[in-house]
């Protein structure tokens, strides 16, 4: 909305020291936001005069209409102008740019010769002074707006501050002058004159019978002022000042009824709308249009009308979409000399329904969905009254009245409440002020408070509060962290499988979920026994075929990797997370506890202990070819290490140290399969399918997976850090000769023991198996570095030394030499 500074004078002492952005941060600070500032008339200079029309010569051998017009500007000699506006004749005022004058844009005016003749200055026009957007021609006045030779710029009051203020929904009274001018007083403590105040005592006579009022259904409306007036004659026009205020605020001048409606409701808040009085028929009722039909707005739309649409009707037809737009059948025109003014406070919904049924949103409907001072139709009709029978021969005839205004509830606070929402001391007297400047009424003995008319949203203690926050200034509240965090976040253990889950995911494999249900002939395919095959039938099965609850996640991965081979699938790799049961002890009967209280500790326990372990596993398949062939390269499957590489990424993701060993455990192949040891636990397993159940499957040959137990790992920290080495690193290459049953892992832990804490790193990068009489060779690279010295080539010799020693004595190495 905007709001013109010299408007909001009339209701504010604002000093002249006070700048239009202090008031813009003032407004700011109690929260609107001031979008623009407007400074009107910066750009413009004079001389710019009122002048009369005395002569106008057409030139008619142009293309486009040319005249050459005679003025009066009060200078004693007739200056001539040349202009190309038609919509002003002989003995029009106008608004005329003398040589000397710079208008908006920087366009200086000048004699100059144009189409044949000397043009002395400049007709303007709206948009070209830069107060308007109008541009359908050239500004024309009456007589009585101004007089021949007066200063336009004083005038037209060109030079004035405009704020363009945005509004929020629950500030529906701030789309006014009236409340504009309040905010800005309570925010830089300025003396506020309540324009309403002045309305109070405004009484009319009443001359005769007006137009009766009424409302069907309370719910819709709660009161209706409805003032009648005669003896309007139709030619009366605007006033200029009323014209260029209504004009500052973004809207036009239409006609004097409609001006003083539009100006009324932008310095009061209420809207309001004007019938022509002959056009009624009996009176006029606020109620539900009641059934569909066709009606015709002011914009000239024909519109549908739905049963449930807010209607101002008479005894015969609606008249007006109640809140949002009148009719065209009783709208003011020329011939108008009775008038039926509409005042009504309406409920907010159904108006917010009328403009959101009919996608018609207007000025009067965005102030009336966001609630209005109950009491405004009484003193803005009033004012409508003041104004309209001031400026035209209009007399009042009667006032009719509906309903009664309903105002918001008295509400008792506990001002101590307030400091301890906002976080500081806000003192008991501080809090009455606070409340008072914003218009409430304030007993500081009960602390009852009664809210203002036009602050309906002040219901609860939580308003108040923002209230006082509001007027304080929320930069004078001190910023404080709360001492721990107050939100949920995951346990370690949820952290630690969501990193799995993700991991694996970035490798490329897809994440399946399967039932966790199994039967007896699944279980021996595996080749799964003793406690491993042992688990719990399941008392009402969802399907007889899988009775049993599973033992372990890779037979449900087989049985995917089957249904999606025999759909064409080829190369994949999948996993799933997920628990497995296994029979670890006897099942008792189930513990009811009864429900009108807490159980004590003692069956709590019970009913927890009561519950079988389950174990909870990830696990991966990996099918076909992990490369296709191609120009870089032959076809590569996926291999026994593959799987086996995975289930160590797992472990180091969980930042774990662990050992490997070979493992003929179900249902992997015997001599194919690694087990994985964490602090003399196995966790997990990893190799080649058996091919037992590779044929019995369909899978293709050599297939891989892996299971971890993640349940089985201990605890470790999320985020193990490294150093980075500032010095150089010093790489030495070693290849042994060993037994071919002496492991790599065993002989790399040997060489780590004997290589010293300078071992940065060791990696295994060779094996060859073509020595013969039972012997392999293993190459490693070992990394030294120092963290504070360059290593010398006798130290790192040494080191290199120390560790084929330790490998030699641990596992009868022998070094290579060719």
């Amino acid at each position: 909305m905007r709001a013109p500074l010299s408007w909001i004078k009339d209701f504010v002492e604002i000093p002249t020291h006070i700048t239009a952005e202090q008031i813009s941060d003032g407004l700011i600070r109690v929260g609107f936001e001031v979008e623009e500032i407007i400074h009107q008339g910066a750009d413009l200079t004079g001389p710019l005069k009122f002048a009369k029309v005395l002569s106008i010569q057409e030139l008619p051998e142009h293309k486009k209409p040319i005249r050459y017009v005679g003025l009066d500007c009060g200078e004693g000699e007739t200056r001539f102008v040349i202009c190309g506006a038609t919509n002003f004749a002989v003995g029009d005022l106008v608004v005329a740019a003398l040589p000397g004058a710079i208008l908006p844009g920087n366009f200086a005016i000048s004699a100059r010769e144009t189409y044949g003749k000397t043009s002395n200055g400049m007709i303007c026009s709206a948009r070209e002074l830069g107060i308007s957007d109008e541009h359908s021609g050239i500004m024309v006045f009456s007589d009585a707006d101004a007089q021949i030779g007066d200063d336009a710029i004083n005038g037209l009051q060109i030079n004035d501050v405009i704020f363009d203020v945005a509004v929020n929904p629950d500030r529906g009274y701030a789309l006014s002058i009236r409340g504009i001018a309040r905010e800005v007083a309570g925010s830089l403590g300025l003396t506020f004159t309540d324009p309403v105040e002045a309305l109070r005592s405004l009484k009319f006579e009443e001359t005769g019978k007006g137009v009766s009022a009424a409302i069907e259904d309370r719910s819709t409306a709660s009161v209706f002022y409805l003032r009648t007036l005669s003896n309007f004659d139709s030619k009366a026009t605007t006033p200029l000042w009323m014209k260029r205020r209504i004009e500052k605020m973004g809207m036009r001048s239409i006609s004097l009824v409609v001006d003083v409606t539009n100006y009324v409701m932008l310095e009061l808040g209420q809207p309001l709308h004007a019938f022509d009085k002959a056009k009624i028929k009996g009176g006029l009722t606020i109620k539900r249009a009641g059934k569909s039909s066709k009606f015709v707005t002011l914009d000239g739309q024909e519109r549908i009308l739905s049963p449930e649409d807010l209607m101002v009707c008479d005894d015969e037809q609606p008249l007006a979409l109640a809140g949002t737009m009148g009719g065209l059948s009783s709208e003011i025109t020329e011939t108008t000399t009775e008038i039926a003014l509409e005042a009504v406070n309406f409920c907010p919904v159904c108006i917010a329904k009328n403009s959101r049924r009919h996608k018609l949103s207007s000025e009067a409907s965005r102030r009336l969905e966001r609630n209005v001072d109950p009491s405004l139709p009484e003193f803005a009709s009033a004012r409508f009254v003041q104004l309209l029978t001031a400026h035209s021969s209009a007399t009042h005839v009667a006032t009719l009245v509906a309903g009664e205004p309903v105002y918001a509830p008295v509400v008792t606070i506990d001002p101590t409440y307030i400091s301890k929402i906002l976080g500081f001391e806000v003192s008991n007297s501080e809090v009455a002020q606070i409340l008072r400047l914003i218009g409430c009424d304030v007993d500081e003995k009960s602390w009852t408070v009664d809210p203002p008319s036009w602050r309906a949203d002040l219901l609860g203690i939580a308003d108040f509060t923002e209230e006082v926050a509001r007027m304080i200034g929320y930069d004078k509240i001190p910023s404080i962290l709360p001492p721990r965090p107050k939100h949920a976040t995951l346990t370690p253990t949820q952290k630690r499988r969501r990193a799995v889950a993700t991991m694996l995911a970035n490798r490329g494999f897809a994440e399946v979920q399967t039932f966790p249900f199994t039967n007896k002939s699944t279980i021996d395919a595996m080749g799964f026994v003793a406690e491993r095959a042992s688990t719990y039938a399941i008392a009402n099965p969802m399907s007889e075929e899988f009775p049993l609850m599973r033992v372990h996640l890779v037979p449900g991965l087989i049985e995917v990797a089957a249904r999606n081979i025999s759909r064409g699938a080829k190369d994949f790799a999948i996993f799933e997370m997920g628990s497995i049961f296994r029979s670890s002890q006897k099942l008792v009967t189930a513990i009811s506890p009864s429900l009108d209280k807490r159980p004590d500790q003692k069956v709590i326990d019970e009913i927890f202990a009561s519950v079988p372990s389950q174990a909870y596993h990830v696990a991966g398949l990996l099918v076909g070819k992990i490369e296709n062939e191609n120009w870089q390269g032959k076809a590569r499957s996926y291999t026994w290490q593959d799987a086996i590489e995975y289930a160590q990424e797992i472990l180091a993701l969980c930042n774990l140290d662990w050992s490997i060993k070979r493992s003929d455990f179900a249902p992997w192949h015997p001599g194919r399969c690694a087990e994985l040891i964490v602090d003399g636990k196995a966790v997990a397993h990893a190799g080649e399918l058996h091919p037992r159940v590779i044929a019995k499957y369909g899978l293709p040959e050599r297939s891989v997976a892996f299971a971890v137990g993640l349940s089985a790992l201990p605890d470790s920290e999320l985020v193990r850090p490294t150093v980075v080495g500032t010095m150089p690193a010093a790489l030495q290459d070693v290849a042994l000769i060993v037994d071919e049953n002496i492991s790599a892992a065993d002989l790399e832990a040997a060489l780590r023991a004997g290589a010293g804490d300078l071992l940065e790193s060791i990696t295994l990068f060779d094996r060859y198996d073509k020595i013969g009489d039972g012997k392999i060779s293993l190459a490693f690279t070992l990394v030294f570095r120092a963290q504070d010295r360059t290593l010398t080539g006798e130290e790192v010799s040494a080191m290199r030394e120390a560790a084929t020693n330790q490998a030699a004595k641990s596992c009868g190495a022998i070094v290579r030499t060719a």
